[in-house]
């Protein structure tokens, strides 16, 4: 029996270089399993049918293997991709995949005037960009690899130009629930990472000066014969459990079997669900970039970390 144990968010902190090293190893194979993320690409693509811009600079924001590269620039012949990723490794396969003269380099500083492909390797939370320099900002199935979010949209909003769009999605908190929920009779442990909801998504996006915020949000479920071929094609995506709070050790057969047979009550029609709950958005820059309300002097501090006097 386990002892009870109350997550903190410090539990679902992400290890980065940890997130680094699973998309690495992942990116040989990761268009191969990578079923939702190429759908859930394309309907972002098709939404921008509604929307009117004509980019001269694109950032993919989280390019992964380069899928959508092709795409965006085919969709925007006259505009430049830049593809940032996490992963080293990622990025080499997309350029070996490109079809473009693109060049390959490390980037600490993108010049407004640079008119090349680009590739470059880097966090979102920390974007090695110049101010003012993106138009439009695709960002597919990113977000939910970040620490913080705040500091993404602040850095978003930093290099895009006023007028610039942000187009993004991510994942809610019903991703993964029955893994979740099985994990949670078995261990203490962290086992699937905290997602954020789409109205504090909102929120996060309205504090750091996004005008216009749409989202909505879909549902898909993907089916599997057994759980382990769950967990194999987890591992293939680069979602390995790299959260503070796991477990430090190898996951025994024991506990395997037992997250097999707790799983076995969500089985329909012969096959297991794995649920996705996908947050689809997009947010623009004011024509007239907005300055901070809180001057560079001042200092914010947690209520909780408030102490009352006595006496």
């Amino acid at each position: 029996m386990t002892t009870p144990h109350k997550k903190s968010l410090a539990d679902f902190r992400l290890d980065k270089q940890r997130v680094r090293s699973a998309f690495d190893q992942a990116a040989a194979d990761y268009d191969a399993v990578a079923v939702l993320q190429r759908e859930v690409g394309q309907r972002m693509l098709d939404r921008l049918d509604l929307i009117r811009i004509n980019p001269s600079r694109i950032l993919d924001a989280g390019a992964g293997t380069g899928y959508f590269n092709a795409a965006l620039s085919q969709r925007y012949p006259q505009s430049h991709v830049v593809a940032l990723d996490l992963s080293l490794s990622m990025l080499e396969h997309a350029h070996h995949q490109s079809t473009a003269n693109s060049p390959w380099r490390w980037l600490p500083y993108l010049n407004k005037k640079s008119s090349a492909c680009i590739f470059v390797c880097g966090d979102v939370e920390q974007l090695p960009l110049a101010e003012n320099c993106i138009d439009m900002i695709f960002s597919n199935l990113t977000l939910q690899w970040c620490n913080d979010m705040g500091r993404v949209f602040e850095e978003f909003r930093r290099i895009l130009k006023p007028g610039g769009l942000f187009m993004f999605s991510t994942l809610g908190p019903d991703t993964l629930k029955e893994l979740r929920e099985c994990w949670k009779k078995i261990d203490h442990f962290t086992h699937v990472n905290a997602f954020i909801d789409m109205h504090d998504i909102g929120d996060a996006l309205l504090r750091n000066l996004f005008s216009e915020p749409v989202m909505d949000v879909e549902r898909f479920t993907l089916t599997y014969k057994e759980v382990k071929t769950l967990m194999h094609d987890l591992k293939m995506l680069g979602a390995h459990n790299v959260t503070a709070g796991r477990r430090h050790t190898l996951t025994g057969k024991g506990r395997f079997r037992a997250l097999a047979g707790l799983y076995e009550k969500y089985r329909h029609d012969g096959v297991l669900p794995a649920s996705y709950e996908v947050i689809y958005g997009h947010a623009w820059v004011p024509e007239k970039k907005q300055k901070s309300s809180s001057p560079a002097h001042e200092a914010r501090i947690p209520l909780s970390q408030l102490r009352h006097r006595q006496g």
